[in-house]
């Protein structure tokens, strides 16, 4: 599988060894998924907002990842460097965020992505941080995955992380408890 066809926002990485290991994630959670790259580019991005979303899975993620990026070259250029932002590490747990989800699915008897037991047992946040601390990846960017949902509410976060939690968020709620008029 060609990760980067999937992510091609792992070349924004600058770190080399980051960028290697990042890669080295996505690729063994789809080899130990039973949804495919295909797969995430037309599941829903989220389960609880019902099968007619047209929003997929790589939608998501992707927009998390640009919004990030923007918000933390924003807080480079006008916050005079008394917030500075890791853009590698961040970059790095936006794409990283969501990987454990590919552990969380089964497919059902119609082939339907849906959780399974091992997710019902251990959201993606803690197989998220399993899979990247396989693979070397450092704590900075483990702590976004393990900080990015609501399991994060009780640690103090990094400020890479508050970006990641807020933008995965944002773009999330909406769907799931917006105002209909």
């Amino acid at each position: 599988m060609d990760i980067i066809k999937l992510w091609p926002e792992i070349d924004w990485i600058e770190n080399a060894d980051l960028r290697e290991k990042v890669t080295k994630v996505w690729e063994a959670a789809l080899e130990r998924s039973v949804l495919t790259a295909d797969d995430l580019n037309t599941i829903p991005f989220t389960l609880l907002c019902g099968p007619d979303l047209k929003v997929t899975f790589m939608d998501h993620k992707r927009t998390v990842v640009h919004i990030a990026r923007d918000a933390g070259k924003k807080c480079n250029e006008f916050f005079h460097g008394e917030l500075p932002i890791d853009m590698d590490v961040l970059i790095s747990g936006a794409i990283l965020a969501d990987v454990g989800k590919l552990l969380e699915y089964e497919l059902d008897e119609n082939g339907k992505a849906v959780q399974g037991t091992y997710g019902k047992y251990l959201r993606h946040p803690f197989s998220g941080v399993s899979l990247a601390e396989e693979f070397g990846v450092p704590a900075e960017v483990t702590h976004i995955i393990a900080a990015h949902a609501g399991e994060g509410d009780m640690v103090k976060r990094t400020t890479e992380a508050y970006l990641v939690h807020h933008v995965d968020f944002m773009t999330f709620l909406p769907f799931k408890s917006r105002l209909q008029v």
